[in-house]
């Protein structure tokens, strides 16, 4: 495992990170306690070090399902680690709708760190709002709360509604109010390549989620894959899964020597874009922990590859 700094953080994170959504719920498919603790410590094992959860990550019976599993698996480990939790959306408060302001802000961390029976949170992130109207001007005495009194060290964006929030986030980087964000950036979505190019020169962190485009450049999903009633990918009509299918077929050039499946290449692609800090897997056992970290392993791409890539997907995209 190779590792980097996590912008002006001055964290040192691995280059994949462990995401633990899978662990909350039954968007991928469901994951036992027992298992999601097992696959946690492998991940640890193996060098992740930077794992990344939220309140949302539950239930709308029960929030941050996920962020007690991590903190049970935790015990003992928390001084290794780096972890980075939201706020601003729980399923159990008015079904997950925002709540950016100061008194949320000082609760949901309140919450987390005895969820995560853990004293200080590395990085707090504002969970996807969607818009700035969403945002009440006192969360920003909150945030400046959290982290006086030590309960939180460096706060980010998780950007979501990409093009209706990249500007706040711009101006939030520019005003010094985050340290870091968080975005949506796979071979299937490339909107957000221009802000992470920018931020690389801000010194503004970048952590990449859903890398592997949900599940689908993993390239276990076939035309004919049948997704489970409330799983995240059951969303799909069966002409939309034919056409990301057909899309992950076409990556296949990136497949080389040291680099033998799309896991892999879609990984690799994401770490080699200017300006990524960390990518986040969310493996849902040991198996799919080793075949992300093998992203961190293989030689980066060069120059000419990265070039070739860009013209290639640009055609393929305007073909499609």
């Amino acid at each position: 495992m190779k590792y980097r700094t996590l912008g002006r953080t001055n964290l040192r994170v691995s280059e994949i990170g462990l995401g633990t959504w899978a662990f909350g719920n039954n968007v991928y498919g469901g994951v036992a306690e027992k298992d999601g603790i097992k696959t946690i410590h492998a991940a640890i094992d193996m060098g992740v070090n930077l794992l990344d959860t939220a309140p949302q990550y539950g239930t709308k019976e029960q929030d941050g399902v996920a962020e007690i599993v991590l903190g049970k698996a935790l015990k003992g480990k928390r001084q290794d680690v780096v972890v980075q939790t939201k706020f601003g959306r729980n399923f159990t408060i008015e079904n997950g709708a925002p709540q950016f302001y100061k008194k949320r802000i000082i609760a949901s961390v309140e919450e987390s760190l005895q969820r995560l029976q853990t004293d200080y949170l590395d990085v707090l992130f504002f969970h996807s709002p969607f818009s700035i109207d969403e945002i009440h001007d006192d969360v920003w005495e909150g945030a400046e709360q959290v982290k006086k009194s030590g309960k939180v060290r460096f706060i980010g964006h998780s950007i979501s509604m990409f093009h209706q929030t990249e500007e706040m986030a711009r101006q939030w980087a520019k005003e010094g109010k985050i340290d870091l964000v968080q975005v949506v950036l796979s071979l299937m979505n490339r909107e957000s390549l221009q802000l992470v190019n920018e931020f690389s020169e801000a010194d503004i962190g970048v952590v990449a989620r859903e890398c592997l485009a949900n599940g689908f450049l993993t390239g276990a999903i076939g035309y004919d894959t049948v997704f489970a009633e409330g799983t995240l990918n059951a969303r799909y009509s069966r002409e939309e899964i034919k056409e990301r299918v057909d899309q992950v077929n076409a990556f296949d050039f990136l497949i080389r020597d040291d680099i033998d499946n799309m896991v892999q290449a879609a990984l690799r692609w994401v770490l080699d874009q200017k300006g990524v800090s960390t990518v986040l897997s969310g493996a849902k056992n040991t198996g799919e922990v080793k075949g992300a970290i093998s992203a961190s392993d293989a030689k980066p791409f060069s120059e000419a590859e990265l070039t070739l890539a860009a013209e290639r997907l640009t055609k393929d995209f305007e073909a499609a």
